[in-house]
C-alpha cells in the first residue's frame, strides 16, 4: 500500500465511521483514531510521510472554519469569561505544571523543552470536543464553551510553543520579547482576519453564483492562515476572525441555494478532513513504537505522569473557575450560558481531549538546534505527547457518553422548544407584516389575501406546532394533512418528470448538458 492508497483508505474510513459511531453511540473521531491504530500495526501499511510543517496549515483551516459556521459572535461574547479562563489562563497553567513535572522526571530535559512539551499537550482539540459534545445532547451552554475553548486555546498554545522552541534552538530567551511577540501575533492575526473577511464578503457579491461563492469559502481559510503566518501572526486566530466575520456579515437571507449547498459542502469537508486528521493520529503509533523500543517501562511511566498532570490540573482549575465565573455573571443576564452544577463541570472536565494540533506540534519539533546539536530529548517529548493524546482522546472519548448518561446531563429541551416557538411566532408575524405592506401598494383579491394569510400562519406552524392554540389546532391539522397530500402528489408528479428527463439523457443525439440543466430546474422546483 502506498501513501495515496492510504489516504483513500482514511477517507473511506471517515465516511464509514459516522454511521458506525451513531449505531454504537461512539464519537466518530475516536473511532477513526482507533482505525488509525489498527492500520499502524499492520505490516502492509507504510509509515506516514507528511512534512510536519504542512499538517497544521493543511488540516486546521477547514476544520476551524467548519466549526465556526456552527456558532456566532454572540455566543463567544456571552461566554468570554469562561472561554478566557479555559482557553488562555488554563493553557498557561497547564503548560507550567507539565513543564515543572517533566523537567523533574525526565533526566536532562531543559526547562525550555519542557515548556514546549507543556504547550503542545495543553490545548484540548476543538474538533474532538465539538464532535463528541454534539452527539451527546449536552446543554447548549456547555457546547458553546467547549467550542470556544477549543477554537481559541490553540492560539495561546501555539504561541507558547513557538517561544519555547525558539529558546531551545537559539539558546536565548527574553520574557519581554515573548510577551511582545504574543501581543503582536494576536494584533496581526485579527487585522488579517478582518481584512480577508471584508474582502471575501465583497467578492461574494461580485461572484454571485452559488458554486463560486462556496469555492471561495474553501480558499479563504487557507489564505487567512498562510498570510497571517507569513506576517508572524497567529494563523489560527486569523482563520477564526475571518470565519466569524463572514458568518456575521456575508449571509443573504434570500440566497437559499447558496446556504443549502454551503451547508452540504461544509458538512462533507468537515467529515472527510476530521476523519483523515484523527486517522493520522492513530497512524503515528509507528513512531511511538520505534521510540519506545527497549524503554517501554520508563517512557510509559513518564507519559502516565504527564497524563495525570493534564487531567488533574484541568479538574482543579475548572471547579473554582466555574464558581468564579458564576459570581462574575451574577449581576448579568448570562446565567444560562455557564455551567450550573458540579455535574456539568465534571462533563466539561472529561471533555478535554487532545488531538490534531498536539500531534502536529509534536512532529514539528526541529531535529537540531542552531549549533547543530540534536534537539534535547526530542524522541521522548514526542512519545510523551502521543501518550497524552491517546489517553485523553481514546479513554475519555470512549467513556464520555457513559459519564454523561451516568450524571444525567442533558440539554433543556423545554427551553429549546420555547425558543423555537418564539422564533416561529416572529417569523409568522414578519410574513404578515410584509403582506400588509404589499396590500398598501397592490390591490389583491380577497381570496388571494386570505390564502396568503393562511400561508403566513403555516410558516410559524411548520416551525413549531405549539404556536397554535388547542382549539384551532384540530382544524389546522386537517388543512395540513390536505396540504401534505397535495404536496405528496406533486412530488410524485415531479419524480415522474425527473425520470423522463433523465431517461432522455441516454437517447441517441441527446445533449447531456441541456438535460442536466432541465433536471436542475426540476430539482429546484422540488425544494419549494
Amino acid at each position: 500500500m502506498d501513501q495515496l492508497a492510504l489516504l483513500f483508505v482514511l477517507l473511506l474510513g471517515a465516511l464509514v465511521s459516522v454511521p458506525v459511531g451513531d449505531r454504537f453511540g461512539l464519537p466518530a473521531p475516536v473511532l477513526m483514531t482507533l482505525f488509525g491504530i489498527v492500520l499502524a500495526v499492520a505490516d502492509f501499511v507504510p509509515d506516514v510521510k507528511i512534512p510536519p510543517e504542512l499538517i497544521l496549515p493543511g488540516l486546521l483551516p477547514p476544520l476551524l472554519y467548519a466549526a465556526v459556521r456552527r456558532t456566532s459572535w454572540r455566543q463567544f461574547a456571552a461566554n468570554v469569561r469562561p472561554i478566557f479562563l479555559l482557553a488562555v489562563a488554563l493553557v498557561f497553567v497547564t503548560t507550567l505544571c507539565v513543564a515543572v513535572v517533566a523537567n523533574a522526571i525526565v533526566p536532562g530535559l531543559p526547562i525550555a523543552a519542557a515548556i514546549a512539551l507543556g504547550a503542545l499537550v495543553a490545548p484540548p482539540d476543538p474538533v474532538a470536543a465539538t464532535a463528541v459534545a454534539g452527539q451527546l445532547g449536552l446543554p447548549r451552554r456547555l457546547v458553546s464553551i467547549l467550542e470556544g475553548e477549543g477554537l481559541f486555546n490553540d492560539v495561546t498554545a501555539i504561541v507558547l510553543y513557538h517561544v519555547a522552541i525558539a529558546a531551545v534552538v537559539s539558546g536565548a530567551f527574553s520574557p519581554w520579547r515573548a510577551g511582545l511577540d504574543f501581543l503582536l501575533s494576536a494584533v496581526v492575526a485579527v487585522a488579517v482576519g478582518l481584512v480577508l473577511g471584508w474582502g471575501a464578503n465583497k467578492l461574494m457579491d461580485i461572484l454571485g453564483d452559488a458554486t463560486l461563492q462556496i469555492g471561495l469559502t474553501l480558499i479563504v481559510p487557507y489564505a487567512s492562515y498562510v498570510i497571517a503566518e507569513e506576517l508572524h501572526g497567529s494563523g489560527v486566530l486569523a482563520v477564526l476572525t475571518t470565519a466569524l466575520f463572514i458568518a456575521e456579515y456575508a449571509t443573504d437571507a434570500d440566497d437559499v441555494m447558496t446556504r443549502l449547498a454551503g451547508y452540504t459542502f461544509w458538512d462533507i469537508v468537515d467529515t472527510l478532513v476530521t476523519g483523515v486528521a484523527f486517522g493520522l493520529i492513530g497512524l503515528e503509533l509507528h513512531n511511538a513504537i520505534r521510540t519506545a523500543s527497549g524503554r517501554w517501562g520508563e517512557l510509559l511511566g513518564w507519559a502516565a505522569a504527564i497524563v495525570g498532570v493534564v487531567v488533574v490540573v484541568r479538574l482543579a482549575w475548572l471547579l473554582p473557575a466555574t464558581w468564579l465565573t458564576k459570581r462574575l455573571h451574577a449581576r448579568r443576564d448570562y446565567d444560562e450560558e455557564i455551567p450550573t452544577s458540579w455535574r456539568e463541570a465534571v462533563v466539561m472536565w472529561w471533555s478535554g481531549m487532545r488531538g490534531v494540533a498536539s500531534v502536529a506540534l509534536a512532529l514539528a519539533i526541529p531535529l537540531t538546534t542552531d549549533d547543530g546539536s540534536p534537539f534535547p530529548d526530542r524522541d521522548e517529548i514526542v512519545f510523551i505527547a502521543f501518550g497524552v493524546i491517546m489517553a485523553t482522546l481514546v479513554l475519555q472519548g470512549l467513556t464520555l457518553p457513559w459519564l454523561v448518561r451516568r450524571l444525567g446531563v442533558r440539554a433543556d429541551t423545554d427551553r429549546e422548544k420555547e425558543i423555537e416557538k418564539e422564533l416561529a411566532v416572529r417569523a409568522a408575524k414578519a410574513a404578515r407584516r410584509r403582506l400588509k405592506e404589499i396590500e398598501q401598494v397592490e390591490e389583491l383579491p380577497e381570496d388571494v389575501t386570505e390564502q396568503m394569510l393562511r400561508r403566513a400562519f403555516e410558516i410559524g406552524f411548520r416551525i413549531s406546532p405549539d404556536v397554535v392554540e388547542d382549539e384551532r389546532r384540530e382544524g389546522h391539522d386537517k388543512r395540513v394533512r390536505r396540504l401534505k397530500r397535495l404536496r405528496r402528489i406533486q412530488q410524485e408528479m415531479l419524480s415522474a418528470a425527473r425520470h423522463e428527463v433523465l431517461a432522455a439523457r441516454s437517447e441517441p443525439g441527446a445533449d447531456p448538458e441541456i438535460v442536466d440543466r432541465v433536471l436542475r430546474h426540476l430539482d429546484v422546483r422540488s425544494l419549494r
